[in-house]
């Protein structure tokens, strides 16, 4: 009697379905998020602490620039709300966009998403639920600002829908910052790293633009960089739509395709890196 001498190889292991984005559905793939985002939230409720950023920044940047620049700079702190009101509206999605880096390196170096290593989820959805609820935080942050600016004598003089549609560029292009910074939180070695990549970019994007004060009174080399600053069309469009006059159309589609254009180049690269960093 002749036996068979090959043996049967072992099986291999079984990849977790969420190592494929391409094999999760759309269906279980928003489940993913959901979940996602709701286990963020208990974290927010669990460290109430962690909000602390986004309930005093607006309250302290707000009354700091106008009391303390507000005279000097419009001559009167009246104009100077409706001046800087609109533009802290894009500094308010740069300083949320920098919390997400910080934390999402804070959960690669501990460890944390070797959990989500092992589930069978989309790698994706890690990303997506985090910018969900940092979009969250930071609409939390622009009604605190806004409600500061109208204790301050923060006039609108177009109307709500307008109100509402500087608030909604801001959160789309607040959006798209996130991904920037989440790319960073995984390709660099820690949140101190994060941090101090953030403010050499922010700070020259911050004041080189037209969110505290009118390019006009820049010298002409920074004026041509406050043109193609995103932040100083993000800026004059909210403004523009909040105080009712000046034209909206041109700043707004320009903040707009810059954040589609940042969104479509930054975030393949962070779910890549964020697969490989796991």
């Amino acid at each position: 009697m002749t036996t068979d001498t090959t043996a049967a190889a072992p099986p291999r292991p079984a990849r977790p379905s969420g190592a494929d984005d391409g094999r999760i559905g759309p269906r279980a793939h928003l489940r993913h998020i959901g979940a996602l985002v709701r286990r963020n939230v208990l974290q927010i409720r669990q460290d109430p602490e962690s909000m602390f950023d986004v309930l005093l920044m607006p309250i302290v940047f707000t009354l700091l620039f106008v009391y303390v620049f507000g005279g000097a700079l419009e001559g009167s702190r009246q104009e100077y709300v409706n001046y800087v009101v609109p533009g802290l509206l894009a500094m308010t999605g740069l300083n949320v966009a920098m919390a997400v880096g910080t934390g999402l390196n804070e959960d690669v170096r501990k460890g944390v998403m070797d959990r989500f290593r092992s589930m069978p989820i989309a790698r994706s959805s890690v990303l997506v639920a985090k910018v969900t609820v940092e979009l969250g935080r930071m609409l939390v942050a622009t009604v605190i600002l806004l409600a500061v600016g109208l204790v301050l004598g923060l006039e609108i003089r177009s109307g709500v829908p307008e109100l509402l549609a500087a608030v909604g560029l801001s959160m789309v292009f607040g959006a798209s910052l996130m991904w920037i910074f989440m790319l960073l939180g995984v390709m660099l070695p820690g949140p101190q790293a994060v941090q101090g990549v953030a403010f050499i970019v922010l700070m020259p994007l911050q004041f080189g633009s037209s969110i505290f004060t009118d390019p006009e009174t820049m010298p002409g080399w920074l004026q041509a960089f406050t043109e193609v600053n995103p932040l100083s069309n993000l800026a004059d469009a909210a403004r523009h739509l909040i105080n009712g006059e000046g034209p909206v159309a041109h700043p707004a589609a320009v903040t707009l395709l810059w954040a589609v254009a940042i969104t479509a180049v930054t975030a393949p690269l962070a779910v890549a890196r964020f697969r490989r960093a796991e």
